[in-house]
């Protein structure tokens, strides 16, 4: 039953360890590098939009997915603690 268990668990670990990550590659090299021009005729905090999201939009995108991820792993750990 317990290995069952950690099976479980580990798979929704990395579910979403697969998401999150899929979702920082589309911000930083999706937005950052295939759509900048696209992006680049948009204006954000007076720098086109494709630069911003090379140079700081990644990062960011980074950190919030950091914490979300420290969410979901907290919900997941209180619902498996055995």
């Amino acid at each position: 039953m317990k290995n069952n268990k950690a099976d479980i668990y580990w798979k929704k670990n990395l579910k979403y360890l697969t998401i999150l990550l899929s979702i920082w590659f589309t911000v930083s090299f999706g937005f950052g590098v295939i759509l900048v021009d696209q992006l680049n005729e948009f204006q954000f905090f007076g720098f086109k939009l494709g630069f911003w999201f090379a140079q700081q939009g990644s990062i960011y995108t980074f950190v919030i997915l950091i914490f979300i991820y420290i969410f979901l792993m907290n919900r997941l750990d209180k619902f498996y603690r055995s």
